[in-house]
């Protein structure tokens, strides 16, 4: 019973899909409506007078919906002809009511207006000419109370139609809304996934770039030290010291590659399983700034950090915005200060604000030497303005390079995703330096 319903309804829901996409159907089914209308009530058969109003009155109905002022025009044209040639109404006068709803429906508010004085002068001529006269006082109440009648039909096909053509004007309203919010979210689902692609990048540089420089430079140390070793003459005894640090430099770079191979697989676990709703939230923050020192400085470069102020309680995209930066900056020193140079990190935790500010004394690797496009300030300084803070890059005065980093703490922590000033911005980015592509 369920499938003959289900069946009847798709049935049906075709039809109508049918008829809407053939504008002319139900027209068409009107005019010959009444057209069955005017043979079956026997009018059809008063003469070529009584045939020529009466088609005029009908035959138009065809093109109500394209053409209402002109259809209401022509039927006018007919019951003017009808007044003249006949003193009574017919059931074809029922068309006018349809010729009503057409212009209130499907014309403009002139048309509908226009139309509607036009039925209602025609419902007071009717009642002038259709009335008997048995004394101009009844003959007055009797044409009063007709055109009252006529008027009253008039005026609820009026209202109808005009019912009709608000409602289909709020539909198309909602429609083009419908559209619009659409069109919005797609445009936000786009922006979210470049956001997302932004800040996977941004991860993948990290995570990647940092731990193959420290896997480079523990790399050269190893080849070195085990080139020490060999180089002794075959009958004299291995340096133990050197083979020791080839195997201290062999055990960082296997940690270091261990880590990084960790933070890449959960990074890709969480974009592989869509179906999840997992986010990927990297642990690192200020607190593993030690473990981090650390291992650069098993990387052979001589490395100071300082923390001054409570970082314990910052909000987790600047901790994490302050971390990166760091790393950033350590993973330059280590690819660019050249042998021999120190590296002074300081972190300092304000009210307002988390200074954080790297330097090296180095002389800097050959200007050619380059390992890629410069895309770890890129990713740095979009960390760092996201969060409303700013970021300057760029060789010292006298040696080395420096890289400060300035990110608002009370904002972020008395605001977490407010809306920005945009007029705050403006002094943050005229002290943005571009800093090379160190």
């Amino acid at each position: 019973m369920s499938d003959t319903l289900q069946a009847v309804r798709e049935q049906a829901s075709d039809l109508a899909r049918g008829v809407r996409s053939r504008a002319w159907l139900p027209d068409a089914a009107v005019v010959v409506a009444f057209l069955l209308l005017y043979l079956v009530s026997g009018t059809g058969w008063g003469g070529p007078g009584s045939i020529l109003y009466s088609l005029l009155q009908i035959v138009p109905l065809f093109w109500r919906r394209r053409h209402p002022m002109r259809v209401a025009v022509v039927a006018a044209a007919g019951c003017l002809l009808q007044l003249v040639l006949n003193d009574g109404p017919m059931p074809t006068n029922i068309a006018v009511l349809v010729v009503v709803y057409s212009a209130a429906a499907f014309g403009t508010r002139r048309t509908a207006r226009t139309v509607l004085a036009m039925a209602l002068a025609g419902a007071v001529l009717g009642a002038l000419r259709w009335s008997f006269y048995f004394g101009l006082g009844s003959y007055l109440s009797i044409v009063a109370v007709q055109s009252l009648f006529m008027a009253c039909f008039v005026g609820v096909a009026w209202a109808l139609g005009d019912v009709m053509r608000r409602r289909r004007e709020v539909v198309l309203r909602l429609q083009e809304q419908n559209r619009a919010l659409a069109r919005d979210q797609a445009q936000r689902s786009r922006l979210a996934a470049q956001d997302e692609r932004a800040s996977i990048a941004r991860e993948m540089h990290d995570v990647v770039a940092h731990s193959l420089a420290v896997v480079v430079v523990q790399a050269d140390g190893g080849l070195y030290a085990a080139r020490q070793a060999l180089a002794k003459e075959p009958g004299m005894a291995a340096d133990r010291a050197a083979l020791e640090r080839a195997a201290g430099t062999l055990e960082t770079l296997a940690e270091t590659a261990r880590t990084s191979l960790a933070d890449t697989r959960r990074l890709v676990g969480v974009l592989r399983d869509t179906g999840s709703g997992a986010e990927y939230a990297p642990l690192e923050g200020v607190g593993h700034l030690e473990d981090l020192v650390e291992r650069v400085r098993g990387s052979g470069v001589d490395v100071e950090a300082h923390v001054r102020g409570e970082v314990a309680d910052l909000p987790r995209d600047v901790d994490l915005a302050a971390y990166r930066v760091v790393q950033e900056a350590l993973t330059n020193a280590m690819k660019h200060a050249g042998p021999g140079a120190s590296v002074d990190v300081d972190l300092l935790r304000t009210p307002e604000v988390l200074l954080v500010r790297v330097t090296d004394d180095g002389d800097g690797a050959a200007q050619d030497d380059h390992d890629g496009e410069g895309n770890g300030l890129i990713g740095m300084r979009e960390r760092v303005e996201v969060l409303g803070g700013s970021v300057s890059a760029g060789p010292r005065a006298r040696r080395g390079w420096e890289v400060v980093a300035t990110l608002p703490v009370a904002r972020a922590t008395d605001e977490p995703g407010a809306p920005r000033d945009r007029s705050d911005d403006a002094e943050p980015a005229a002290r943005h330096t571009s800093g090379g592509t160190r």
